[in-house]
């Protein structure tokens, strides 16, 4: 028998202490924005979407049509990094296009969504 193959007596367990606040009556802390505001996301206007096979998809040509799933009087969705956080409508700004936002997915929401 060597050092490694000493018999150990019972493990016992660790004391964790609950999560959450240190005292049941803290106020809430503040949460620091500072620390994100420039962090790099990626902001994309979704239109439509379609499911086709990829022999389709291989006939693609210019002047193809390709039907997408939206409606065009429906709100086009404006994600977040794939989380769709608000909808809106397309514009035209100085030969430019936009999105005029119609309505905006509520801070719980968002985050409900993108967890």
């Amino acid at each position: 028998m060597n050092e490694n193959d000493t018999p150990r007596g019972p493990a016992a367990r660790a004391p964790i202490g609950e999560l959450g606040p240190s005292t049941p009556s803290a106020p809430p802390q503040e949460v620091n924005l500072d620390l994100i505001l420039e962090v790099m996301v990626t902001l994309a206007l979704e239109v439509g979407r379609v499911r086709m096979p990829v022999r389709e998809l291989l006939r693609l040509t210019p002047g193809s049509i390709v039907e997408l799933s939206r409606q065009s009087n429906e709100p086009l969705d404006l994600l977040v990094n794939g989380v769709r956080v608000a909808r809106g409508e397309l514009v035209v700004v100085d030969d430019k296009f936009g999105v005029r936002l119609t309505e905006v997915v509520s801070p719980a929401e968002r985050m409900e969504r993108a967890g």
